[in-house]
């Protein structure tokens, strides 16, 4: 799977003597092929590895991050990626793994371009969320047509991605997969045996890549059925590439920032923009249900209020209505989660009726 760099090729590696410390330059890779042969990499169980940029803060989410996107990456050399950065991997998966059509104007496409990692947007239980950037260099060759639907002169050169990373199980904290997961079914029985083991490192690599999976499928039908979801640009194992909700903001300094959209809990809407919202927000459930979909977690958390629209984000742990026996009480939880949120700030709302509204759309 192409991802960002690692570190150099070559390390110091610290060795303890009887006469004090000594260095002994080795390589690194050597150093990596003699403790992994035979066994599944950490690429495998937890997808690309995070750039040299990478640096987590201390809390556990940041709902407003601001990265500055004023740079100019390919100072270095246009005709190759630098530090933090990776060849744009649209062409490198299948078609099968790329977002719905009709495809967005602003996806970049071309073969010559970029991906940049500006930093992380947001830590979670199971996955890691980080902005990229993927542009093409003024001057690089841009061999690749514009997509379906666009020619070469309008193609998009740039585009600010989330490049969301799903962690093994044996580093991700969510404990109430189970109750997910309940019902779901993999294509290959082989890998549906393995899932049953979990003592098989190849059946927690399998199981590692079915929340990615999940997600990329309900963003996909949930996108192209109407419902207020970001645009799945792409998969790569347990990398999901996708639209970022935001804005793109200059300061005084001419210095220009992404802002990422602030989540629901932390606005403070007007009378009117809270109807719009409960509109809004019921429409996107009503979409999702009709699909067979619950979304297992909705709560003020995993909704963005991006200006006068809200988007639902956050859908590995989509419930299937129709196969998952727990799928009543998760759908109910979702409705009484939501609708307390706007019941304390005045809206007269009712969770049983949404539920039962839901359930009949459903089925």
């Amino acid at each position: 799977m192409p991802r960002f760099p690692d570190s150099p090729t070559s390390a110091l590696i610290h060795a303890a003597s009887k006469g004090g410390k000594q260095y002994d330059k080795r390589s690194a890779d050597a150093e990596r092929r003699s403790t992994r042969r035979g066994q599944v990499t950490r690429e495998d169980l937890e997808g690309p590895y995070p750039g040299p940029l990478d640096t987590a803060p201390s809390a556990v989410e940041l709902s407003t991050p601001e990265y500055d996107v004023d740079h100019d990456p390919f100072d270095h050399d246009p005709t190759q990626p630098g530090p933090g950065q990776r060849w744009s991997t649209w062409r490198s998966v299948a078609k099968g793994q790329r977002g719905p059509a009709p495809l967005p104007e602003w996806v970049v496409t071309r073969d010559a371009a970029i991906d940049t990692e500006l930093g992380i947007l947001k830590t979670g239980k199971e996955a890691d969320a980080f902005l990229v950037e993927r542009a093409v260099p003024a001057g690089a060759d841009a061999s690749s047509d514009g997509g379906p639907d666009l020619t070469l002169d309008q193609a998009a050169t740039r585009c600010l991605l989330v490049a969301k990373r799903y962690r093994s199980l044996e580093h991700g904290q969510f404990h109430r997969g189970s109750e997910y997961t309940e019902g779901r079914t993999v294509r290959r029985t082989r890998d549906q045996r393995a899932m049953e083991d979990r003592k098989s490192a190849w059946g927690r690599a399998v199981s590692a890549t079915q929340w990615a999976d999940a997600e990329f499928v309900a963003l996909r039908e949930a996108w192209s059925a109407g419902a207020p979801v970001p645009y799945p640009v792409q998969i790569d194992g347990t990398e999901v590439l996708m639209e970022f909700i935001g804005t793109e903001e200059t300061d005084d300094l001419g210095r220009t920032q992404a802002v990422a959209a602030p989540r629901l809990t932390r606005v403070r809407p007007s009378d009117d923009l809270l109807e719009s919202y409960w509109e809004q927000l019921t429409h996107g459930m009503s979409v999702l249900a009709r699909l067979g979909f619950a979304h297992g977690d909705l709560s003020p958390y995993n909704i963005l209020a991006d200006g006068e629209r809200l988007v639902i984000i956050d859908l590995p742990q989509v419930v299937d209505l129709a196969a998952n026996p727990f799928s009543s009480d998760v759908l109910l939880r979702d409705c009484r989660t939501v609708c307390d949120w706007f019941t304390a700030r005045g809206l007269d709302v009712d969770a049983d009726a949404l539920f039962a509204d839901l359930l009949a759309q459903a089925f």
